[in-house]
């Protein structure tokens, strides 16, 4: 008889990560609208929990280059090709519309991984920031990069675009990296989030990272410190959550003190601004984020 080798299952969800979908007109409808403009969310993509509290409330996290990643990082369910295909020439300008037709004061624009363009996808992305700061030209925009293989002309090439806030993830602790982000480097990470500090000092600096995938407290300390010796001016942190069962386990799930606590020794060590909690992800809440961020 043939053995069938189990994924480890995730522990019971705790009551502090449930959240109820309440809004599903509101969901429907920005779905709908961004569909006819063939643009993408990593809010969908991902499978965020926030999904319908920020729909509702008019807030979305543009997914540009394609719905295709050329990774296959083990906490993402975003589809994955070798080949995702040419990129569509017309998305910038149609992301910058979709951005004014929402009225958006605060634009965050993300992307897939295209390690298969010899930029990176870097001039498209740039593209985008310049057509989104074109139609709105009072709001602030973020972005939220991959590392371009640390290719440091190419985040220069989307610093150039002139966004507001600079974020690239760092996901996880680097004893992690092998089995969260296997086509990544961690010091490569750290390298691009310093260089963006050096080569924009204006533009606030930020990264997010999990919680939950069998990392250790002073794992998280440690990179909370590298990150600030970086010059990394915001850190997210939030629970792991297994979007698919092709996904990594959840290893545990963190309680809401030990988030607090992680906050409280990130603004010891010099850090603007720290959002921690389960339901956090790297760009909820962005715009409140950058503010409180911008007045520290």
């Amino acid at each position: 008889m043939e053995l069938v080798q189990l994924q480890p299952k995730s522990p019971r969800l705790p009551e502090w990560l449930r959240k109820s979908h309440t809004h599903p007109e509101s969901v429907h409808n920005l779905k709908a609208e961004l569909r006819k403009k063939h643009l993408h969310t990593v809010c969908e993509s991902a499978r965020c929990p926030n999904i319908h509290e920020c729909f509702h409330r008019g807030a979305a996290t543009f997914m540009i280059l394609g719905n295709l990643c050329t990774r296959g990082c083990g906490f993402c369910s975003v589809p994955k090709a070798k080949h995702p295909g040419s990129l569509d020439p017309e998305e910038p300008e149609n992301v910058a519309r979709m951005a004014a037709e929402m009225n958006l004061s605060y634009v965050v624009i993300t992307s897939v991984n295209r390690d298969d363009v010899p930029d990176g996808g870097s001039t498209h992305f740039a593209a985008t920031v310049s057509a989104v700061r074109s139609a709105l030209p009072d709001a602030r925009v973020e972005v939220l990069t991959p590392d371009f293989c640390g290719d440091l002309d190419a985040v220069a090439r989307v610093l150039d675009s002139g966004p507001h806030v600079f974020n690239h993830n760092m996901e996880t602790v680097p004893r992690l990296y092998k089995m969260v982000r296997p086509q990544a480097n961690y010091r490569q990470s750290l390298n691009v989030l310093r260089f963006a500090k050096q080569y924009r000092p204006e533009a606030l600096t930020k990264s997010g990272a999990m919680a939950g995938l069998g990392e250790s407290p002073r794992e998280v300390e440690q990179l909370l410190r590298d990150l600030r010796e970086a010059s990394t001016d915001v850190a997210t942190l939030g629970q792991y959550l297994q979007p698919t069962r092709r996904n990594l386990p959840v290893a545990e799930y963190v309680s809401p003190a030990q988030f607090e606590a992680y906050r409280d020794y990130g603004l010891s060590i010099g850090f603007k601004m720290v959002f921690s909690g389960p339901l956090v992800r790297s760009s909820y809440m962005a715009d409140l984020v950058s503010e409180e961020a911008s007045h520290a």
